[in-house]
C-alpha cells in the first residue's frame, strides 16, 4: 500500500542559523562533563524550545545532555526509537562568532568566503557541490567553522519534532530525543542515562551526503608511548645522554610513509595517526590513534607500532618506552547486523523522502558507535554536512529539509511495521 503523502513545511534553516551562532566548541584538555560550560547554552535553548512546542519532559541535565519525549499517538505497541545529534563543535577550528551566509540558487561556481577571501570553496575540490545546482548553500564568512557538524542534525531533529507535534494525524510510536555534548572529543555518550532514555533503537543524524545511511564505522583505539631517556649535562654528555625527544622523533620517522596513515589511505584501509608529541630531554610522550574496520586490523597496526618502538629502543639501551593501548569504540556493524530492521526502515524512509538511499561506512565514529554497544543499535543518517572541522564547511538547505522528511517518515514506518 502506498503511504499517504505528507505536506511538509520547514523551520530547519531558521533554527540552524540561530544554533550555529552559539559557540559550543568542546575541549579535549578539560576533565569535566561537559568539557565546556558553553555547550549548555545551546542545551538550555533547545530544552526551552522543546517545552514551548509541548514536549513536557524536555530538560537539560547536569552533564549537558538534553532529553525529551514525543509520546506515542497510537494504541498499538511500537518500539521506542531515539533520534540523536551532538551539540559540540570540533576543537580543530574556532566556532566562536560564526557569521553564516546563504548562497541562494547555487549555480556551480566557486564560493569566496567574505570574511577571509583567501578561503574559497572550490567546486573542483568539493565534488558534492555538483548535486547542489539550484539549491541554497550555507557557509561561514571564512573565519570560523560553520558547525553543521552537528547542528544541522540538531536543527533537523527539532524541526521534525515540531512538525510531528503540529500534525497529530501522522501516526507514530514514542520518540525519544537526545542531544549530547563532547562527541567531537570522543566522550559524547560517557554520561548518557540509558535507563532514562529508554529506547529500543536509535539513529544519529550526523552523516554527510543526502540519501546516505552508514551502518559501519571504524573500530578505534588510542595509543600512547611514554619514553624515559637519560639526562646528563650537555657539556659532558658524550656516550651518556639518550634524548627522549630524539627517541620520539626516531619512532615517528620509522612509521610507514606510503601507507597506514590518514593522508595515504581511503576506503576500508585503516591507519596509525599521530595526534600529539610532547616532552623534553628526560621524558617524552607520543599520542596516536589507531583505526581499522576489523579487530584483526587494529591488532596488526598496534603490533606494527610495538615492533617499531622495540626496533628504535635497541639504539637507546639505557632508556625505556612503554606503549599503552586504550580501547575507544568498535565497529557498530557487529550489533546492527543482528537487527536488520533498523537499517531497512531507514532505507525506506530515505526513499519516501524522495532520495535514492546509499548504504556505506564511516571512516570515523559517531555517538552511535558506542550507543550500539550500550544496548541501543544506532546507525548514522545523513544530516547534509560537508567539509566539517574546517572553515570551508557547508550545508545545503534542501539537504537539511530532506533529512527532516526522512526523520518524519522513519517515525511513521516504525508505526506501520509494528
Amino acid at each position: 500500500m502506498t503511504p499517504p503523502a505528507i505536506a511538509f513545511s520547514h523551520t530547519v534553516t531558521e533554527r540552524f542559523l540561530r544554533y550555529v551562532a552559539i559557540d559550543t566548541q568542546s575541549d579535549p584538555a578539560s576533565p569535566t562533563c561537559p568539557s565546556t560550560e558553553k555547550q549548555k547554552d545551546l542545551g538550555r535553548l533547545l530544552a526551552a524550545e522543546l517545552l514551548r512546542m509541548g514536549v513536557a519532559d524536555a530538560h537539560l541535565d547536569e552533564h549537558g545532555y538534553v532529553y525529551a519525549t514525543i509520546p506515542s499517538n497510537v494504541t498499538k505497541l511500537v518500539p521506542v526509537i531515539c533520534f540523536c545529534s551532538h551539540m559540540d563543535t570540533a576543537p580543530d577550528c574556532s566556532g566562536a562568532n560564526v557569521k553564516a551566509q546563504v548562497v541562494r540558487n547555487y549555480q556551480g561556481q566557486d564560493i569566496v568566503l567574505p570574511g577571509d577571501p583567501s578561503q574559497v570553496i572550490r567546486a573542483a575540490d568539493h565534488p558534492a557541490l555538483r548535486d547542489q545546482i539550484g539549491n541554497d548553500i550555507i557557509t561561514t564568512d571564512g573565519t570560523t567553522l560553520l558547525g553543521a557538524d552537528n547542528k544541522a542534525g540538531v536543527a533537523e531533529i527539532m524541526d521534525a519534532a515540531q512538525f510531528l507535534i503540529a500534525h497529530p494525524d501522522i501516526k507514530h510510536g514514542t520518540i525519544r530525543i537526545l542531544f549530547t555534548p563532547d562527541e567531537e572529543i570522543g566522550r559524547g555518550v560517557d554520561k548518557v542515562d540509558m535507563k532514562k532514555l529508554g529506547a529500543a533503537f536509535g539513529y544519529t543524524m550526523d552523516g554527510e551526503t543526502a540519501g546516505h545511511i552508514e551502518d559501519e564505522t571504524f573500530s578505534a583505539d588510542g595509543a600512547s608511548i611514554a619514553i624515559t631517556g637519560v639526562s646528563t649535562h650537555p657539556g659532558f654528555a658524550k656516550g651518556k645522554m639518550e634524548h627522549a625527544v630524539k627517541i620520539a622523533a626516531a619512532i615517528v620517522e620509522r612509521l610507514p610513509k606510503d601507507t597506514c596513515s590518514p593522508e595515504t589511505t581511503d576506503g576500508r584501509d585503516g591507519f596509525l595517526h599521530i595526534t600529539g608529541i610532547a616532552g623534553a630531554l628526560e621524558m617524552a610522550t607520543l599520542n596516536l590513534i589507531v583505526r581499522d574496520f576489523t579487530e584483526e586490523g587494529l591488532k596488526q597496526k598496534e603490533a606494527l607500532l610495538q615492533s617499531i618502538v622495540d626496533e628504535v629502543m635497541t639504539g637507546f639501551p639505557n632508556s625505556s618506552a612503554k606503549v599503552t593501548i586504550t580501547p575507544q569504540y568498535r565497529n557498530m556493524k557487529v550489533v546492527l547486523d543482528k537487527h536488520p530492521q533498523v537499517v531497512e526502515n531507514a532505507l525506506e524512509a530515505i526513499r519516501r523522502a524522495g532520495l535514492v538511499p546509499k548504504r556505506g561506512s564511516i571512516r570515523g565514529g559517531t555517538d552511535g558507535s558506542r550507543l550500539s554497544f550500550m544496548g541501543l543499535p544506532c546507525p548514522n543518517i545523513f544530516a547534509g554536512e560537508h567539509a566539517f572541522h574546517s572553515r570551508q564547511e557547508w550545508v545545503s538547505v534542501q539537504d537539511m529539509e530532506a533529512a527532516v522528511r526522512t526523520i518524519v517518515h522513519l517515525a511513521t514506518i516504525w508505526e506501520e511495521r509494528a
